[in-house]
């Protein structure tokens, strides 16, 4: 009869892998979403994809959980990988939540502060794809600072829009409450999104001082 050895879990090699592709996939949100609003046609199959790419990001979370309770040695601090993990698919959910919001309500067009509010999450969301990499080599964690300066510059431009968005809502939608409530929901949604960036961020920034 042979020895049976103990387990032994085994070493983190997939976390990056599964965070460039939790990137990628955010990035694809993002872009589609903002190509739903700009041209504002055949919504609701693109809202379908949306809800697509936000089952594939629950995917990706769910893989990187199962591999952080399979393994014994982790190349990040646990709580980081967690943190960024479900900080990422936050990010894919809001978007998708707004995508959803857009279509249910029936809205005839999107407003100008929807649109701008696009186009910060996809800046956004491409500094994240972009500094992922970066991950893996820590003579380049330096690199993730200047990501993180960006990401925080554009949660605050998205906060401004968001503000600006709410007061020309009340001025114009007074005698309209249903109005006023269906574009809030919509712009707290995707101020969320930016706001969840800056969480990644914030996460990237302990990585990078920790590790770098």
């Amino acid at each position: 009869m042979g020895i049976k050895l103990p387990f032994l879990p085994k070493r983190g090699n997939k976390f990056f892998d599964l965070f460039e592709e939790g990137a990628a996939n955010l990035v694809q949100t993002a872009e589609l979403f903002h190509q739903m609003v700009q041209g504002w046609e055949n919504v609701e199959e693109k809202v379908r994809k949306i809800d697509d790419l936000e089952h594939k990001g629950d995917d990706i979370t769910h893989r990187i959980m199962s591999n952080l309770y399979t393994t014994f040695v982790t190349p990040l601090d646990r709580e980081d990988i967690v943190s960024l993990s479900h900080s990422l698919d936050d990010v894919v959910d809001f978007i998708q939540a707004a995508a959803d919001a857009m279509l249910l309500y029936k809205i005839e067009r999107p407003t100008g502060s929807v649109l701008e509010l696009a186009d910060i999450i996809v800046d956004a969301a491409l500094q994240v794809e972009r500094v992922m990499p970066t991950l893996r080599h820590r003579t380049e964690l330096k690199q993730v600072l200047s990501c993180c300066v960006e990401l925080n510059r554009l949660e605050n431009e998205a906060d401004r829009v968001y503000r600006q968005a709410l007061g020309n809502l009340f001025d114009s939608h007074t005698d309209n409450m249903a109005d006023i409530i269906k574009w809030r929901e919509i712009y707290e949604q995707m101020e969320s999104a930016t706001d969840r960036c800056e969480d990644i961020a914030n996460v990237l920034e302990g990585v990078a001082l920790k590790n770098a």
